[in-house]
């Protein structure tokens, strides 16, 4: 199978169509390099033609907070298949963020209420999947059902860190949704880590008190909710 670069965010579906494998989902996640609050995977099966034509659809990270909600809407409406899986942070803290990662996005394809021939993924392979599956380098800037699915986890985590605002309304969670910035910290500071905060996050532990842990994560000063870190990938 081969992808034309010039093929358009559409490009990889049209070409496992021509190779006989429908339906496709894509998947991926928002919030593994927060800090705070839960890790969030969205999974979806665009469906050919027109009607999987999504206006506006690129990386969430790279439409602004009102063009996200339109192009959910979209997505939504459109979609042979979508699902949501919402890991919270103490999971995050037994697991890990890798492998939280990874578990939340086999559980969003899991969920899909139509079964997939083939998944992509953004960034790195998956395993588990139950089906086949490739992985994208920056899928999301270049797959549509990988930017779909982008756009349903960022949508969803941003609604569920702003209404936690006003029950930790010291942290600001409805401007950073969580992730580090110079605010966040200074918050963290004073006030010493909530009951959101991901307690093997090396800064966490610092405000805590607590000494780091073996592969403890950690979050970069300036990843904000709408830029594109390591810890995003």
């Amino acid at each position: 199978m081969t992808v034309r670069r010039d093929a358009g965010i559409y490009g990889y579906e049209r070409a496992l169509r021509r190779a006989g494998l429908e339906p496709i989902a894509g998947v991926d996640e928002a919030g593994r390099g927060a800090c705070a609050g839960p890790l969030v995977a969205g999974a979806v099966i665009l469906p050919p033609g027109k009607a999987g034509i999504v206006p506006g659809l690129a990386d969430s990270k790279l439409l602004t907070e009102a063009a996200r909600e339109r192009v959910y809407a979209q997505v939504v409406r459109r979609a042979l298949a979508w699902s949501v899986v919402v890991i919270d942070n103490e999971e995050c803290d037994r697991l890990g963020m890798h492998v939280a990662n990874l578990e939340a996005l086999r559980r969003a394809v899991a969920r899909l209420g139509t079964r997939p021939s083939y998944v992509l993924t953004d960034g790195f392979p998956v395993d588990g999947l139950g089906v086949p599956g490739l992985a994208v380098w920056k899928g999301d800037r270049v797959a549509a059902c990988i930017a779909a699915a982008s756009v349903i986890a960022k949508v969803t985590r941003d609604r569920l860190m702003v209404g936690l605002h006003d029950e930790w309304p010291d942290y600001d969670f409805r401007t950073h949704k969580g992730y580090i910035t110079a605010d966040h910290e200074a918050a963290l500071a004073q006030h010493g880590p909530c009951p959101l905060h991901r307690m093997r996050f090396v800064n966490v532990r610092r405000a805590a008190g607590l000494e780091p842990v073996p592969g403890a994560e950690v979050a970069s000063l300036g990843s904000t909710p709408d830029s594109t870190t390591e810890e995003d990938r």
